[in-house]
């Protein structure tokens, strides 16, 4: 019998511990003697050598996860985080440590094999990575067709290029995470241009831009009749990308059940024609979001398969506030730019217009700065832009940060209640909220009380019933 890799186990609950090292053992995995405490993990890195760690968070002792993640960090060992009644606090310091994932409580077999494949796969791309540094200069960029138009030369932009010419050649699937504006689009034009299927066409799809009834068809197409107004046959946008490669923008907007077909297109190479057979496509998929699709996954909005199917190898878009060292270098080239289509005569920016775009923060990123250098050359008359007159009042915190970010245990009681409410507090049978979420009825009652959830009869006004939260 041929093993997989060495896990090791970080866990107090012996319960919980238990069970992962039997869904392990019984995916062939090596799995190391169970750690209850941070020292004990330490000596048994030392002895055992694992190739990835599934961590708690929360340990008891005076060490937790996160401490133990550092030590993890410097031996250049994977790790993805086990997360049950975790505060922001811990998971915003947890992200800073780079795992290679989080598995939310109670979490499923499935979900814990897909994620370790992922994790294990881009871990040692990392490493190949660490070896093989691609010295990319701004002479080079220059020189290179695939990065015309990808315009800067911060660390942020050079480590995403080094990124992208590295996993180019290779069909494994990327998703692109970043906020509007951040030219995610550009960054998969890109790596299509950089890859074996550059002579074969990329499709671009913006799958917020879809009408919901329309999603399917759109993607994989439809044959005469096979439904009301179908009167001619279309082929669809995965079979147009055949031999090339399809980039689906927003793809946390695809509706659930759709989400299951593209899932088989990863999985089968195949596409499910409306009305029609299937057929085989040889497609590479790029993806991008600026939403929290793990948020998303807790709600029951996007499956957690697809998730990890599609960020095999993920990439950062960062937003223009954390690269102000690129602005002069955009300013200059959208000046140029814009300058020829508009047959105007600009050269450059004064001074205080470049101080003015330096202490700006740019929440909507590049596309926001080559809009206001437009509506400048338009409006202005003299070689150089004097200044960028009234410029928004910084919001000082993005739309994600503006918003209040809840906990994964705010977000899995809420979504817990709903369904609860949904089937009339109706906890096990058919029908029932365990068997809508997919769990054993004990995990439910495990999670009910961990969660503080009861049902109690609220006030006469009130209708119906609703949830209280002890405490």
């Amino acid at each position: 019998m041929k093993y997989k890799a060495k896990i090791l186990i970080v866990e107090d609950q012996y319960m919980e511990a238990n069970n992962l090292e039997v869904m392990l053992r019984r995916a062939d995995y090596r799995v190391c003697t169970v750690a209850r405490s941070v020292s004990a993990a330490v000596k048994i890195i030392e002895q055992e050598g694992p190739d990835l760690v599934l961590l708690d968070i929360q340990l008891k002792g005076r060490l937790n996860g996160i401490d133990l993640a550092k030590l993890l960090s410097r031996k250049n060992i994977a790790f993805i985080y086990l997360s049950g009644n975790s505060k922001q606090q811990f998971l915003d310091a947890a992200k800073i440590t780079r795992p290679y994932g989080f598995l939310a409580k109670p979490y499923r077999e499935k979900d814990i094999l897909i994620m370790l494949e992922v994790a294990l796969y881009a871990h040692q791309e990392n490493l190949s990575l660490a070896k093989q540094r691609l010295d990319i200069t701004a002479d080079r960029n220059m020189g290179n067709p695939a990065f015309a138009g990808m315009i800067g030369q911060s660390d942020q932009i050079r480590a995403l290029q080094q990124h992208m010419l590295r996993i180019a050649s290779s069909d494994v699937s990327v998703m692109i995470f970043g906020e509007s504006g951040t030219g995610k689009e550009l960054i998969a034009r890109h790596i299509h241009l950089l890859s074996t299927r550059a002579r074969q066409l990329l499709i671009c799809i913006n799958c917020a831009a879809l009408p919901p009834s329309l999603i399917e068809s759109e993607l994989f197409g439809h044959e005469k009749g096979a439904f009301t107004n179908a009167l001619d046959k279309r082929i669809g946008r995965f079979e147009q990308a055949d031999g090339g490669t399809i980039f689906l923008d927003e793809i946390g907007e695809l509706p659930v059940d759709v989400q299951a077909k593209f899932l088989r297109v990863l999985q089968e190479k195949e596409i499910e024609v409306i009305g029609g057979k299937t057929k085989k496509v040889n497609v590479r998929v790029i993806a991008a979001t600026n939403r929290n699709l793990q948020e998303d996954i807790i709600a029951g909005r996007f499956r957690a398969d697809l998730y990890y199917r599609l960020n095999v190898f993920p990439l950062v878009s960062p937003p223009l506030r954390e690269r102000k060292e690129d602005l002069p270098l955009l300013i200059d080239h959208f000046i140029a730019k814009i300058s020829k289509v508009e047959g105007r005569s600009v050269t450059g920016i004064s001074d205080v217009a470049m101080q003015e775009a330096m202490n700006y923060d740019w929440p909507g990123n590049i596309r926001e700065l080559e809009n206001l250098v437009h509506r400048s050359i338009l409006l202005g008359t003299a070689s150089i832009i004097p200044t960028f007159g009234h410029l928004p009042e910084p919001a000082g915190k993005t739309a994600i940060e503006k918003s209040h970010l809840r906990t994964i245990e705010e977000v899995e009681r809420d979504h817990i209640i709903a369904v609860l409410e949904k089937c009339n507090w109706k906890v096990y049978g058919p029908g029932g909220a365990a068997e809508i979420l997919g769990v054993k009825v004990p995990t439910l009652n495990s999670r009910l009380k961990k969660l503080n959830i009861e049902k109690v009869r609220v006030k006469s006004s009130d209708k119906g019933l609703r949830s209280h939260h002890k405490g």
